[in-house]
């Protein structure tokens, strides 16, 4: 009983900070969020999957701030980062002389997570032999360390994450289905950042921020041509190759602006006709850097916003989701006089 009183809550400004490290507002990414926080409150076992790259950690990190398990330790492994003869002794911990060159004993990450959460990285890298033991422990919440009979009770919330479909590994015979199941309690399926396109401005003028600082360098401003290569790129390696690239580019970056960080040839299939004339600078808020780069778009289509050939469709956007950012911004077609009914009011066309 004395343990339960000693349970943190989030307080309200810890709430607030849930998601502070969690960059953009899209419509998938405020899905995701909206997952989070129903299942945060739980203990229920979440498993995270989706592409390399995506924010896995981060989403992991947010369920433990949002839980009432804030506070406590939150743990993480990589069990892809780990030699698969010394995983288990990283799960669960060893005792002096359980196997050569153990020269003393060790707390595994059960043990440390212990009151806290467990976030566990590319889960579908564990060994078969070594997945009834996760098994074990997360019905029974139990585990012995190697070379230990004793038995170790544990009150662990596992979070776990794969880019790797567990499914059809299981279909497959190269993962246990009982695991598989006992994992997927409350699945989360991180979209990539194709997916979420409009994002990818603020993401860069976060990283763009980050680095500066981080290198003692200033960065003025971000070429039209620039931001908009971003924006189109696939990014197979989603947000990772997203901020690596960043990097890259403010290393190179001379006279305060942002050089393109990808192949000419990337660029030119990207954007093969963008007017170079427009600069985000840094006295330009974000807003009015996602002004700048919508009004081009719809300027070079015609205004043209639904559709194939649409500014939607090439910014990676639902029509609805383009023309709700447009009243944000305040962005409205230009209207010739004779497109009115006569009273100076435009019919809507979009």
């Amino acid at each position: 009983m004395a343990d339960h009183a000693t349970v943190t809550y989030p307080t309200e400004d810890q709430a607030e900070r849930r998601f502070e490290r969690i960059i953009g507002n899209s419509a998938a990414l405020e899905s995701v969020l909206e997952e989070v926080e129903q299942v945060a409150p739980t203990d229920s076992t979440v498993l995270i999957e989706g592409e390399t790259g995506t924010g896995k950690e981060l989403i992991a990190h947010a369920i433990h701030n949002a839980s009432q398990r804030f506070g406590r330790p939150f743990i993480k492994l990589n069990c892809a980062a780990i030699p698969l003869d010394l995983l288990e002794s990283e799960l669960f911990g060893h005792e002096k002389g359980a196997f050569t060159g153990a020269i003393a004993q060790k707390i595994g990450r059960f043990e440390m997570a212990d009151k806290g959460t467990l976030f566990l990285d590319e889960v579908g890298d564990i060994p078969p032999a070594l997945q009834p033991k996760l098994l074990r422990v997360l019905q029974e919440r139990e585990f012995e360390r190697l070379g230990c009979g004793r038995t170790h009770k544990v009150d662990v919330r596992l979070v776990a994450a794969s880019n790797r479909d567990l499914g059809k590994m299981v279909a497959h015979g190269q993962f246990r289905s009982d695991l598989y199941y006992r994992l997927n309690v409350f699945p989360i399926l991180l979209p990539s950042l194709r997916e979420r396109r409009e994002d990818i401005p603020e993401l860069v003028t976060h990283f763009v921020k980050m680095f500066s600082r981080r290198m003692g360098k200033q960065v003025d401003s971000i070429p039209a041509d620039i931001m908009a290569a971003f924006q189109w790129y696939s990014w197979p390696g989603n947000i990772r190759e997203l901020q690596n690239l960043v990097e890259r580019a403010v290393i190179l970056s001379r006279d305060g602006v942002l050089p393109n960080p990808l192949h000419k040839k990337q660029t030119e299939l990207i954007i093969p006709s963008l007017n170079r004339t427009r600069t985000f600078h840094s006295s330009m808020t974000l807003e009015d850097s996602d002004r700048a780069l919508v009004v081009e778009t719809l300027e070079q289509l015609g205004w043209i916003v639904g559709g194939p050939r649409g500014a939607a469709a090439k910014l990676g956007l639902k029509r609805t989701t383009l023309l709700a950012k447009m009243r944000r911004l305040g962005i409205f077609r230009p209207i010739h006089p004779e497109e009115t009914d006569g009273r100076g009011i435009v019919p809507e066309t979009i």
